[in-house]
């Protein structure tokens, strides 16, 4: 099967990274990314093996090797050396007027029978004002013990 993402290493790459493997001191994971890519390496010096060559001499995964193929070409060698960085997408159910109309509302008398605010009416009172569409009884007790 013909590869889509083929690395070929200038001899000055093949050298840092060989630097990398063999005499430096570096990160696991830095180290394997290295391994990987002098095994993959389909220049004139590289051996251009296959991915799953590649994955049971180094001891990872088949689509490891794929992947970081992949970046490689893709991103660069820098990038392929170091861990993906992650996205997190964690946006916040309450903003600062939300807080502090959860905070007035505690602060406020209890709806009539009730002798205090429970989690679960703090939550339903907000989405009955409009203040957010929903909110779990568990975000309005971190508001609170973050606030309060």
């Amino acid at each position: 099967m013909k590869k889509k993402f083929v690395v070929r290493l200038t001899v000055e790459e093949r050298q840092a990274l060989e630097d990398l493997v063999f005499k430096g001191k570096a990160a696991a994971y830095r180290r394997t990314h290295a391994q990987i890519l002098l095994c993959a390496d389909e220049g004139d010096e590289g051996p251009g093996m296959l991915d799953s060559e590649v994955a049971e001499r180094v001891g990872v995964n088949h689509r490891t090797v794929s992947r970081l193929r992949q970046r490689c070409v893709e991103e660069g060698l820098d990038a392929a050396l170091e861990r993906k960085e992650r996205i997190r997408n964690k946006s916040r159910t309450l903003d600062g007027d939300g807080e502090a109309q959860l905070i007035a509302l505690m602060c406020g008398d209890p709806p009539s029978g009730q002798s205090r605010w429970t989690l679960h009416m703090l939550g339903n009172r907000l989405v009955e004002l409009g203040v957010v569409e929903s909110i779990s009884h568990e975000t309005v007790r971190q508001v609170l013990k973050k606030r309060l």
